[in-house]
């Protein structure tokens, strides 16, 4: 399923939505120049909002496909799973991963960030979790239940998102801990809303989950009934977001 991301990176780069600036500034803290290294940075669009906060940014991504859109967007990319990935002796301020973390060893990457960070830098790690109103939750999870029931986008309409990123949040916490050289773990989390337009969401639809591992005519059935649903919306609203993020430092080595 993670190789799919890369299968349309334009899309990806087109639809996906970027994080809170709150964030971003929690992470740089009014500094300049910090050496940033983005794990599975895939189009980049973490990596680039760095770069807009004055970082000197450096992106992993193992898909060559999303690794080559990234930087024909100006960012620096090695291809490479963070875990067979080589510092070389470079050391950065600040480790970040949006939305990959959980394609990794949480052991293994924690590991990994800290031979990468300076005695004091930071390990960021964070998802968007999509928050959706209560009549966009049940029309839409009305769709997948009737068209797709057993697949995972099916399971992420029908059950409450943030539940499954605080997991992961948990999940990063806990490699942390067993991985040793940071201090102590610490969650933040951030709320915001973005609006979509019916277009806007079904473009950004085939990006999610196992979408298109499924049958054509299925997939059809499915953006036709989100097309009405949110025409019987007056054709746009507005999602919740709420980004999740676990944070730790590194202690000195």
């Amino acid at each position: 399923m993670a190789e799919g991301f890369g299968a349309d990176p334009e899309r990806y780069d087109r639809t996906r939505p970027s994080y809170p600036e709150a964030l971003v500034n929690q992470i740089v803290e009014a500094r300049t120049e910090l050496n940033v290294l983005d794990v599975g940075c895939g189009t980049g669009i973490a990596a680039r909002q760095f770069q807009a906060a004055g970082c000197t940014v450096l992106g992993v991504e193992p898909d060559t496909r999303m690794a080559e859109f990234a930087r024909r967007r100006g960012l620096e990319v090695e291809v490479s799973t963070f875990e067979a990935w080589d510092p070389a002796g470079r050391p950065f301020d600040a480790v970040v991963s949006g939305q990959t973390w959980h394609w990794l060893d949480a052991v293994a990457g924690a590991v990994k960030a800290a031979q990468a960070l300076r005695s004091g830098g930071e390990l960021a790690v964070f998802w968007n979790a999509e928050i959706p109103p209560p009549e966009v939750l049940r029309s839409f999870g009305e769709i997948y239940r009737r068209v797709l029931p057993d697949s995972l986008v099916a399971r992420q309409w029908t059950t409450n998102a943030l539940d499954g990123y605080a997991m992961l949040s948990r999940n990063a916490a806990d490699g942390i801990r067993k991985a040793g050289g940071f201090g102590t773990p610490k969650e933040w989390r951030f709320n915001w809303e973005k609006s979509y337009t019916r277009d806007e969401w079904l473009d950004q639809m085939p990006t999610h989950g196992d979408f298109g591992q499924h049958p054509l005519a299925q997939v059809t059935e499915v953006q036709e009934g989100i097309s009405a649903a949110i025409d019987a919306m007056g054709g746009s609203f507005t999602m919740g977001y709420t980004t999740v993020a676990m944070s730790a430092v590194r202690t000195s080595v």
